[in-house]
């Protein structure tokens, strides 16, 4: 434990899931998620492609190999949390190729892959054809066409993000991920785990994970700059193609961000990607802010256990 006020050298993070909260450890995840009787479950499960260890100490490389694991473990976790919170829960054994609910690796990751697909289809080769479009009614340079098609991509990510805010259910998610967040401020400050403490904490966190994409975007328009082909067709392939590398720079930003928060310029830096939280997060009641304690306690338990 760290002396109140300041901030922990290791680094926790997470994403909300249905009437729950996942807390990524160094070793594991876990999940707490609330059952209808008001029970709360927590499980706990080992992380971590083995291969992959190494790779993950590089800089601008390990962006990738951290986001495409979390992707893979955070379709699990919300797979397993709906079927907590609809009393359907089939647990999965970490030890076989059955993951959360009963689905195998191979479901999971095909999961994963047309969501990418349909991800990359809405917000990647979408913008490309409406700023094609433009390009032939203005004469504009290549930086020009770069952030109009920038700009649309954002304007089509906050507008989805606001649009599915007005949900009910999706704003409960949004709930435990302020949770998720007020919780890991506490832990990073070495304040007690109780909801009083974690009470005084904003529901915005420089490493979330809205920053991250809203970082991937402006970095996107910069690169995209130097290698940006002329026909529509070899311009979506290209934004794919250097997808890897703008994630690898934004997930360093980002990683950078959090360990220098206080840092004025960093401030000022962060305070879109803290605007946009507004949109991704609430203020959770205190029955939701005990879900991510359960969370998080499970995996400082876990940490705790395999380093002794």
């Amino acid at each position: 434990m760290t002396e109140a006020g300041r901030p922990t050298a290791s680094t926790y993070g997470g994403q909300a899931l249905i009437e729950g909260v996942m807390i990524r450890g160094q070793t594991c995840v876990s999940m707490a998620v609330r059952r209808p009787n008001g029970e709360i479950l927590v499980e706990t499960q080992p992380i971590g492609w083995r291969w992959a260890r190494t790779i993950r100490r590089i800089p601008f490389v390990r962006g990738v190999i951290v986001l495409s694991e979390m992707l893979v473990v955070g379709t699990r976790a919300l797979i397993f949390s709906a079927n907590v919170a609809s009393e359907e829960e089939s647990k999965g054994n970490p030890d076989t190729d059955d993951g959360p609910g009963g689905l195998s690796s191979w479901a999971v990751a095909s999961s994963v892959g047309v969501s990418l697909l349909l991800a990359i289809g809405i917000f990647f080769a979408t913008p490309v054809f409406a700023t094609g479009l433009l390009d032939s009614w203005l004469d504009t340079t290549n930086l020009w066409s770069n952030v109009i098609e920038g700009v649309i991509r954002l304007l089509m990510f906050v507008a989805y993000i606001g649009l599915i805010g007005l949900m009910p259910d999706i704003r409960r998610v949004f709930a435990y991920h302020g949770a998720e967040h007020m919780t890991i401020h506490a832990r990073e400050h070495g304040q007690p785990l109780d909801v009083a403490s974690i009470r005084q904490y904003d529901t915005a966190h420089p490493r979330c994970g809205t920053a991250f994409i809203l970082v991937v975007l402006v970095v996107a328009i910069i690169v995209h700059v130097f290698w940006t082909p002329p026909g529509l067709v070899d311009r979506v392939i290209s934004r794919v193609v250097v997808l890897p590398l703008i994630a690898g720079l934004s997930y360093e930003i980002i990683r950078f961000s959090g360990f220098h928060a206080e840092n004025i310029l960093v401030k000022a830096i962060i305070w879109p990607n803290l605007l946009l939280q507004a949109l991704t997060t609430r203020q959770p009641d205190d029955d939701q802010i005990e879900v991510a304690i359960r969370a998080l306690e499970g995996a400082l338990e876990e940490d705790q256990r395999l380093a002794a």
